[in-house]
C-alpha cells in the first residue's frame, strides 16, 4: 500500500527536438480507504497555440482533478516554435491516442477503471482533446497504433475555450503550427476544422467559453455545440459573459481570480458523474 499521492513522468515517444511525456498524478492507497482503490481518470491536454504546453493548464488542473477523485495524466505533446520543429496534424492526435493507450494498458498499475478515462483540453489543447473525442477511431489513429478498435476512445471530453474551427473564427497561430506548409490549403484546413468532423460516434462533451474571448472567438464553441446537437451527441455548455481567454481554473493559483468562471470546475466534475461509459472495445 502507498498511502500518499505519487507523481511520475513517462516517456511515450521521442522526437529530434522534444520528448513526448505523460505525467501521472495518482492517489495513494490505504487499507482504510479501499473504496478509493480504483478511480476514474482524466487525460489533460494543456493549451499554448501548439507552440508550447502551458504549465497553468497542466499541473494545477491535474491536482484539482486528483482532489476531486480522479487520477490525472498531463500530456506534453509536440509543439512548433523557434526551438522545436513540431509535427503536422495528425501527429499530436496520434500522441494523444498513444497516451490513452498507455493509461488503459496500465490501468491496474494506476488503480483506475479503464472504462472511465476522460480527456480535457484548454485552448489549442481543447482542439487536441476534441480531436481525440471525435477522431479516436479514424484511420489517422488506427494506421499508426496497433490496438483494439475504440481503445483510444475517451469516456467524455471537457473543453475549455477550445480552438475548433480553421475557418472564419480560427485562431490562426494554432493552425499554422499544425498545418505548417499547408496552412493556406482549404482542404487541409477542413481536415482540422472539428465542427465539420463530428458524427454519431463522437463522445459526450462539456464545453465552456467566455463571450468576450478575443483570442479564440466564442463561435468556436458555438459551432461545435451545433454540430453535436445535429448528431444527437449529449453535451453541456456554459458561456460566461466576461473573463477573456486562458483562465484555466480561474482562481488565484493560476493568477486569474474570477469566482464566476471558477464554477466551471465543479460543474464539470458534476457532469462527469452523469456520464455512463459505453464500452465499445471488442
Amino acid at each position: 500500500m502507498i498511502p500518499h499521492p505519487s507523481i511520475e513522468v513517462f516517456k511515450l515517444t521521442q522526437t529530434p527536438s522534444k520528448d513526448i511525456t505523460l505525467t501521472s498524478y495518482i492517489a495513494g492507497t490505504a487499507e482504510d480507504m479501499k473504496f478509493n482503490y480504483k478511480r476514474k481518470a482524466i487525460l489533460i491536454c494543456p493549451g499554448g497555440a501548439y507552440s508550447f504546453c502551458s504549465n497553468r493548464e497542466g499541473e494545477p488542473i491535474a491536482t484539482s482533478f486528483l482532489a476531486a477523485g480522479y487520477n490525472a495524466f498531463v500530456l506534453d505533446y509536440s509543439v512548433k516554435n523557434a526551438q522545436q520543429e513540431g509535427k503536422k496534424f495528425p501527429g499530436q492526435l496520434i500522441e494523444a491516442a498513444l497516451a490513452m493507450k498507455f493509461i488503459k494498458d496500465n490501468a491496474e498499475k494506476f488503480h483506475i477503471d479503464p472504462n472511465y478515462v476522460f480527456v480535457t483540453g484548454y485552448s489549442a489543447g481543447g482542439h487536441l482533446a476534441a480531436s481525440l473525442g471525435i477522431l479516436y477511431n479514424s484511420e489517422y489513429v488506427t494506421s499508426a497504433i496497433d490496438m483494439p478498435e475504440n481503445y483510444a476512445r475517451p469516456t467524455g471530453m471537457i473543453l475549455a475555450y477550445p480552438v475548433i474551427s480553421a475557418g472564419k473564427y480560427a485562431h490562426r497561430g494554432s493552425f499554422n503550427n499544425i498545418l505548417q506548409d499547408e496552412k493556406d490549403d482549404e482542404k487541409a484546413r477542413d481536415r482540422v476544422s472539428l465542427e465539420k468532423l463530428v458524427d454519431e460516434n463522437t463522445v459526450p462533451a462539456f464545453i465552456w467559453h467566455t463571450r468576450e474571448d478575443k483570442a479564440v472567438p466564442v463561435e468556436n464553441s458555438l459551432m461545435l455545440a451545433s454540430s453535436l446537437a445535429a448528431n444527437k451527441i449529449p453535451f453541456e455548455m456554459h458561456i460566461y459573459p466576461y473573463g477573456g481567454h486562458g483562465a484555466s481554473l480561474a482562481n488565484s493559483i493560476v493568477n486569474a481570480n474570477n469566482p464566476t468562471i471558477a464554477q466551471w470546475f465543479g460543474e464539470a466534475v458534476r457532469w462527469m458523474g452523469t456520464i455512463n461509459a459505453e464500452s465499445k472495445e471488442e
